[in-house]
């Protein structure tokens, strides 16, 4: 197993992509926290995985600082970090965007993972080090229109992960970012501006050369590398999982 005797925390892992990551940590070893706003689906996942459900909403620190310090009770420690947590608006014209979904988004996106980064260095330094894993997306590398101010938002995380890779390598936490084109998850209808159908979906896939959105499968697979001993040497990568649309 790939990260036997690992402990990792993974927010807004009730469902999508977030799910699939707990889900594939634990069957490679690790001791997993399940974090997400909905307490019951954090409850279900984290039954069915053998892990510990805290419920919490990332852009608040007391809420952050509740879910590592639960997880370091709960396992003994923590090593790796995945802020998978996030939110979208509509896709539509981008100064139609109310200031409270401008707020939302980058509260939710941007502020939590320096709620994160601020309460789990401390726990990481302990275990000598570990991995700290934010998923961005393939709007902060190349962006879409219509979602202006997300975009930004991964901008902000994809800059916050090649600084913080420098500055924390010294204590041997490394700090990576994964960048997944559009996926079939809770928000996909919110990030195609429309309803999703086979004929809308259809726009979009025919800008990803393999033909297919990304899936959880996907983003666990790239997680659990850039968690695992293997990739020891990897820090500062915003690693597209996208079939190649920014090729």
């Amino acid at each position: 197993m790939r990260l036997q005797g690992k402990v990792a925390l993974v927010t807004g892992a009730a469902s999508g992509f977030g799910e699939g990551i707990a889900r594939e940590y634990a069957a490679q070893g690790a001791k997993v926290a399940v974090a997400d706003l909905n307490l019951e689906g954090a409850r279900r996942v984290a039954e069915e995985i053998g892990g510990a459900a805290f419920g919490g909403d990332v852009s608040r620190a007391a809420d952050i600082e509740a879910m590592v310090k639960g997880t370091v009770e709960a396992f003994g420690g923590l090593d790796i970090v995945v802020n998978n947590a996030g939110w979208t608006y509509k896709n539509g014209d981008s100064l139609g965007v109310s200031e409270e979904e401008f707020d939302r988004v980058f509260d939710t996106n941007v502020k939590s993972v320096f709620l994160m980064a601020r309460a789990a260095h401390p726990a990481l330094l302990a275990r000598g080090g570990g991995s700290f894993i934010t998923i961005s997306s393939t709007a902060g590398l190349r962006p879409r229109p219509g979602l202006t101010w997300y975009n930004g938002t991964k901008g902000a995380v994809n800059v916050f992960t090649q600084s913080l890779a420098q500055e924390w390598a010294r204590g041997n936490i490394r700090v990576n970012a994964v960048c997944p084109v559009m996926g079939v998850t809770g928000l996909t209808s919110a990030f195609m501006g429309m309803e999703d159908t086979p004929e809308n979906r259809q726009r979009f896939l025919a800008t990803i050369p393999l033909g297919r959105l990304s899936t959880p499968d996907d983003i666990a697979n790239a997680c659990v590398w850039l968690a695992e001993d293997s990739s020891s040497f990897i820090t500062g990568v915003l690693l597209p999982v996208d079939g190649g649309r920014c090729a």
